[in-house]
């Protein structure tokens, strides 16, 4: 994270701040006051996490204003919303969380929306929800206002980015009406696609679903699917349906026409569900491709998950120990960041293998994986991109054979924190021995 466009109205903070990150970024899995490197660096991170003038939202705000250049250009960007459940429960001194899905439990949620492109390359996030849920005896926020309020956010930015056609992409918790009913309010500004839940009316008396029913198969798509912590990866072949149905008017709003899409695995390998998802979208989509295109758009949602889980697992914000609520925010936020920083090395590295790798990184980094992995003076021109993620991943037990994919975000954490201890060494002993005259560089 460069100094570009961070201002938290105070220039000690915001200097902090870009140094919290730098830190907390080698070393993702680390406590803080591990990552800080010292008790006077621990002490200014928590004074940043402590201050009250300090928003979490403005710490995003400057990530999203980086997110929003980057989708320049891109014909495409889809806005994934998903949800997480984050358990504190082991963290029992933090003050204003709430109950989670067992009331034996306690943390927060939250709601990022995090912005890919079709090929998969993580852009970043541009807006976020975090909240607690209150005693069950008290009037509670409504939950599913975050959907058609994250719709509302990507419709603004659409407006804003007339050359990038914005879709968003949900879950089964976006299937609302009133979300289709806003978008179709404003002139469906942004596209939307979202997995169905619900088996809608239509207005020629028929159910959603049962009419698609009887349709003819379009014909197929097929793809790989990525392992997960329950199941292997394997090769999906899903049979596709669409039809073009009219949801009736309702409460003052106007019909609403969707395109309905059904994708479904009818021979999935002994032992193992069939994949099938039901898609309803504003898009029109009357062949093949276009249908296929919006499949492949919807298994990007994937991403979400990956997400979560370097944000969890990888750095381990479930471990914070802070003592409050607005303390926890502001430091879930910084690593929500750094957790994108992760993804963006696993997609980018995959996807633009031939940029200069210092487009992600510092110069002391990639000099110092080079330094220590060739053992030789590093070149004068950064090496590509693809190289040096796989160099660094090495550092983290990736193997590189030739049989072996792109490295996974575990790999890719791990090393950097092995870089990042390596870029220290090198620096200080380039100072102690630059100043007694026995060190060249």
């Amino acid at each position: 994270m460069g100094t570009g466009g961070v201002a938290l109205g105070d220039a000690r903070r915001t200097k902090r701040l870009i140094r919290l990150v730098e830190d907390l970024s080698a070393c993702p899995t680390d406590s803080i006051p591990v990552a800080s490197g010292g008790w006077a660096e621990t002490k200014a991170a928590y004074r940043l996490l402590d201050n009250p003038a300090v928003e979490w939202r403005e710490i995003l705000e400057v990530h999203t204003r980086r997110t929003v250049e980057r989708l320049q250009g891109q014909p495409v960007a889809l806005c994934v919303q998903d949800t997480t459940e984050l358990d504190f429960t082991s963290q029992p001194g933090i003050a204003g969380l709430g109950r989670l899905s067992y009331e034996a439990q306690h943390g927060l949620y939250a709601h990022p929306t995090l912005v890919v492109t079709p090929e998969g390359l993580a852009l970043g996030v541009i807006d976020a929800w975090m909240w607690a849920r209150g005693p069950k005896d008290q009037p509670q926020v409504k939950e599913s206002t975050r959907w058609v309020e994250g719709y509302e956010i990507v419709a603004d930015l659409a407006e804003r980015t007339p050359d990038t056609r914005l879709v968003y992409v949900a879950d089964r918790e976006g299937d609302l009406r009133a979300l289709m009913d806003a978008a179709a309010r404003r002139g469906t500004p942004a596209d939307w696609l979202v997995r169905a839940t619900h088996n809608r009316n239509t207005t020629a008396g028929e159910k959603v679903w049962d009419r698609l029913a009887r349709r003819d198969a379009l014909g197929e798509v097929e793809f790989a699917l990525p392992a997960a912590p329950d199941r292997p990866a394997r090769l999906v072949r899903q049979t596709v349906y669409r039809e073009s149905v009219t949801l009736p008017a309702r409460k003052g709003a106007p019909t609403v026409t969707v395109t309905a899409i059904l994708a479904r695995e009818d021979h999935p390998p002994a032992g193992q569900k069939g994949i099938e998802w039901r898609l309803l979208t504003n898009r029109t989509a009357e062949t093949l491709e276009t249908v296929v295109e919006l499949v492949d758009w919807y298994r990007r949602r994937w991403l979400a998950e990956i997400f979560f889980r370097i944000w969890k697992s990888g750095c381990r914000v479930e471990a914070l120990q802070l003592g409050t609520l607005e303390r926890l925010e502001r430091a879930l936020v910084i690593y929500l960041i750094i957790a994108w920083r992760i993804l963006h090395l696993v997609t980018w590295g995959r996807d633009c293998p031939n940029l200069p790798c210092d487009v992600v990184f510092d110069p002391g980094e990639w000099q110092a994986a080079w330094i220590v992995a060739h053992r030789a003076k590093p070149p004068a021109t950064p090496p590509p991109l693809g190289q040096m993620v796989r160099l660094i991943a090495g550092f983290g037990g990736f193997l590189g054979r030739k049989s072996d994919a792109h490295p996974g975000p575990k790999a890719i954490w791990e090393g950097m924190q092995k870089v990042r201890a390596f870029a220290i060494g090198i620096a200080a002993a380039k100072e102690t021995f630059i100043s007694s005259g026995g060190f060249v560089a």
